[in-house]
């Protein structure tokens, strides 16, 4: 094995273990993979279109649908219509959803401090430089 093939395949490995450990503690709170990453999503860019919101999670429209459905029974996002266009919904997070994002920020944050435990800074940054390179790559492709 190459070690472009190692390091694609310790990526792979890490992001998916990284966001089990995640899903396993915001569980106790809650809530699934899916409603915790569309709350982070919805707190990062504002009210956003339901079918870019969908983009920007890599999700098919129906299983949005399922996912805001029940983030709107629990009073965390309202869809609202679309000022230049009726027939789309716009996502916006209820005042409902602070306390909930704030949470998910203090797990995240927890469980990201005992990852990077005693890892060098310097390392860290060049690893950050790596990846974004990596990133960058693919959105151009």
């Amino acid at each position: 094995m190459d070690i472009g093939e190692g390091f694609a395949i310790e990526l792979g490995r890490i992001s998916r273990r990284w966001r089990t450990r995640l899903d396993e503690r915001l569980r106790q709170i809650g809530l699934t993979q899916a409603r915790w990453i569309a709350l982070l999503q919805l707190s990062r860019t504002g009210p956003v279109a339901q079918g870019e919101l969908a983009e920007r999670l890599g999700v098919e429209g129906p299983t949005l649908v399922r996912v805001l459905d029940n983030l709107e029974k629990q009073g965390l996002v309202e869809r609202r219509p679309c000022d230049g266009d009726k027939r789309v919904k716009e996502i916006h997070l209820m005042d409902a959803a602070r306390p909930v994002i704030e949470k998910i920020a203090r797990i995240s944050a927890e469980l990201r401090a005992e990852l990077l435990a005693d890892i060098p800074g310097e390392d860290l940054r060049g690893a950050l430089a790596v990846l974004r390179e990596i990133g960058e790559r693919l959105e151009g492709m």
